[in-house]
């Protein structure tokens, strides 16, 4: 990426700071999902305030950097077509979760879970560039964020957190934010949780998590978005492929033929496109299930008319 310098983040900025972050952490790994961080940060900051001198500043040179960016990846069609950018940016936020969920669920509590819970609660926040937030989005995204307080509070009081969708009551984020403004790993300040055996009754929250369909964390791709640690003493042929669940085909799309009856619309086109493409996404971080699901839908709609 070109090296344009952003100026001092206006005030007025503060609650995009961890998007642009994110952007830079992202920048050789997944450019793709940090040019569009960046779009976020740039429409909301424009939202926020376009006027002032300073923020105007900041956000012409914000302007500059994902010029930069689409003239080096213009020929990504993640960056010239929505529909493929929405899948990338979706499928690399759920990879992100269902990490962090699968450590949660293990009882395997660490900074670089928290940190995984919390970025894609901001990818999720990213997602709108594209359009309205799905319900299981949404749900996601608050679950995401609430986990990442709790579990880092938790932590952070030499408590041991409860591991899964337990409540959503009375946690805030606010001191895991101010961690990470001081650094580029979320949060800092952390401490190594105690045997489960010791957690007290009166740490639980006091609210049944109900209202959130969060999938099984078994589900997560085979390999883990984050950053494992380099002083862990944990070596990479260690990390084995998780098992996947693959979803059964259904045996009539085998023989499907499309009839000279079915009329497919534009729109119709249109979703059997994402389809394809989201499973093609899906594929790039190894999801067979959902590249299967997806796969099956477009096969379904294009030789049926119905979805």
């Amino acid at each position: 990426m070109a090296a344009t310098v952003l100026p001092p983040l206006p005030p007025q900025f503060k609650s995009i700071q961890h998007h642009l972050r994110t952007a830079q952490e992202l920048d050789k790994r997944e450019p793709v999902v940090a040019y569009y961080c960046r779009l976020y940060a740039m429409q909301t900051g424009m939202k926020i305030d376009s006027k002032t001198p300073e923020c105007r500043k900041f956000l012409s040179k914000l302007m500059d950097q994902l010029e930069a960016m689409k003239k080096q990846f213009g020929d990504n069609e993640a960056i010239t077509q929505d529909i493929v950018g929405s899948a990338h940016v979706e499928n690399y936020a759920l990879k992100m979760f269902l990490y962090a969920d699968n450590e949660d669920r293990a009882g395997q509590f660490h900074k670089n879970m928290i940190k995984s819970f919390y970025t894609a609660s901001l990818l999720i926040d990213v997602l709108t560039v594209f359009g309205e937030l799905s319900e299981e989005n949404a749900q996601h995204r608050k679950y995401a964020r609430w986990k990442a307080a709790y579990i880092h509070n938790c932590l952070k009081n030499g408590e041991t957190p409860q591991p899964g969708p337990i409540g959503m009551e009375g946690e805030s984020f606010a001191d895991a934010e101010r961690d990470e403004a001081g650094s580029s790993s979320v949060p800092s300040g952390t401490t190594q949780p105690t045997s489960s055996s010791t957690h007290e009754a009166n740490n639980t929250p006091t609210s049944n998590f109900t209202g959130i369909h969060i999938p099984p964390g078994a589900h997560a791709p085979a390999n883990t978005p984050a950053e494992v640690p380099h002083n862990t003493g944990v070596t990479s042929n260690t990390i084995q492929p998780a098992p996947q669940n693959i979803p059964l085909v259904d045996p009539s799309l085998y023989s499907a033929q499309s009839t000279g009856e079915v009329r497919l619309t534009p729109e119709d086109f249109a979703r059997a496109q994402k389809y394809c493409k989201y499973a093609g996404s899906a594929l790039q971080y190894e999801d067979v299930s959902t590249a299967v699901q997806n796969l099956q839908k477009a096969l379904k709609l294009l030789t049926t008319g119905r979805e």
